[in-house]
């Protein structure tokens, strides 16, 4: 059987033989040896990219900035986006060497990657994510997930099964405001927990839905990939201002696409919530015109097994109307500023709310207190793509790690189809299924999978 040579090994060959020969100087640059406080080429961890749209560069910025971390590759379906993000690595590196593919089975055969950061639209993130796990790279995944929960624990199969780190693109368990939040309640400095409050931007209503010529900087097929096919409207995968993110055939809207990064600091904070049978009710306001058909409003009412209750909200973004389901006043005053998204805890000794760059506590002085010598200690993380690249080195766990982040997303799922069915339903998280209730199960399962794009299966 002919032996794989990695970039590892290449070097070490190829090192040892030009010494060996003389073709070397006979002093190495400290670069090359990685002395000087300089990572050598062997040890860096190399990264490629999929899905190179603003979201998608802005976190590979993030690898750029790691010295220890090297982009080489990066692959898109849109020739545009794919050039803005072969620039802006040779930009960093100061070399033209960055490869560029159209088709992530290119990117993903190539030996020398050690990881992959995935930024595709949201139909696109278990097919890659899986494919990823079995070319036995690492994943960094945006969120969220999957179309559906059968997909989620496809890929969690997936990456448990071939051992592989990833980590989940809910960068506010990075953030020390979400930390120190989950640090009180986990360690009962609110008292006992009683409920929760999240809340996250719903989705818009409107756009396009007709159909126009297919931009030629764009592999539409491509970018359909598993969804059906339906034509090509003006503004449904634009880099910014995009329909897609709140149509049901690429994505299930804000209720995840936003609502996933709340929910799951409310799980970082509240785990037993998955511990036993949750009850849970929803509703919501569907678009009845317009490219988008997810909720524009919703409310959906969780309890679980050990009596903490939870309220999901979506606050206005772009539905003006306001009613029973994102009237937000009665929050307003209690916490103060309530818009964009957050978690609120509640417990008997007071309660504690947290969004970005923003805690507060009541009473105040909960915000002040020390968090070192607590109990209880969440893991740290001040970085995302740091605490990924770390994981990778020492191959342990993420500060999200995919069974955390399987549990975030299928609340996320929950919700959407809480509201959709308008009815009381019963979710045991032990079985991953409804209880008694075919129709909600269903829901739960794999969507149809357009041909050829079904080999991720």
């Amino acid at each position: 059987m002919k032996k794989q040579i990695t970039r590892r090994s290449f070097l070490r060959t190829n090192v040892s033989l030009a010494l060996a020969a003389g073709v070397f100087p006979s002093i190495l640059p400290a670069s090359v040896l990685g002395r000087e406080g300089k990572i050598a080429p062997s040890s860096r961890i190399v990264i490629g990219c999929i899905g190179n749209g603003p979201q998608g560069r802005g976190v590979m910025n993030g690898f750029l900035a790691q010295s220890d971390a090297q982009v080489v590759a990066v692959c898109d379906v849109k020739r545009d986006q794919l050039e803005l993000a072969r620039v802006a690595v040779n930009a960093r590196y100061q070399n033209t060497d960055c490869v560029t593919y159209e088709d992530y089975h290119e990117l993903l055969a190539r030996p020398d990657l050690d990881a992959v950061l995935i930024a595709t639209p949201d139909h696109w993130h278990v097919p890659i994510a899986v494919a990823a796990a079995r070319a036995g790279k690492d994943i960094y995944l945006e969120k969220p997930m999957g179309l559906s929960l059968a997909e989620d624990q496809l890929l969690r199969a997936a990456v448990q099964k071939h051992q592989r780190v990833f980590q989940f693109g809910t960068q506010q368990r990075s953030a020390r405001e979400f930390w120190r939040a989950c640090q009180l309640v986990r360690n009962g400095r609110i008292g006992q927990l009683k409920h929760i409050n999240v809340w996250a931007p719903a989705s818009q209503p409107g756009g396009s839905t007709t159909p126009v010529p297919v931009p030629d900087s764009l592999n539409y097929d491509r970018w359909l990939g598993p969804a059906r096919f339906t034509p090509y409207t003006a503004d449904k995968c634009l880099a910014e201002g995009m329909t897609w993110w709140f149509n049901s055939d690429y994505a299930l809207g804000f209720i995840a696409g936003w609502g996933v990064h709340p929910l799951d600091i409310a799980l970082w904070g509240h785990p037993k919530m998955f511990h036993g049978r949750m009850s849970l009710t929803g509703k919501a306001v569907f678009p009845s015109e317009g490219a988008g058909n997810t909720a524009v409003a919703w409310k959906v009412d969780f309890k679980f097994a050990d009596g903490v209750t939870m309220e999901f909200r979506g606050t206005p973004n772009g539905y003006q109307e306001i009613n029973a389901l994102n009237d937000l006043r009665a929050w307003r005053e209690k916490y103060g500023e309530v818009k964009d998204h957050g978690t609120a805890f509640e417990g008997t000794e007071g309660w504690v709310v947290v969004k970005r760059n923003s805690l507060h506590t009541s009473p105040e002085s909960l915000a002040e207190s020390p968090f070192d010598a607590e109990k209880f200690q969440l893991p740290r993380s001040g970085n995302h793509v740091r605490n990924f690249l770390d994981s990778i080195r020492r191959r342990t766990q993420t500060v999200c790690p995919i069974e955390e982040a399987v549990q975030a997303d299928t609340l996320c799922h929950l919700s959407d189809i809480a509201t959709r069915l308008d009815r009381s339903l019963t979710f045991d998280p032990g079985a991953e299924k409804f209880v008694r209730d075919d129709e909600a199960n269903h829901k739960l399962q794999f969507r149809p999978r357009r041909a050829p794009y079904a080999d991720w299966l």
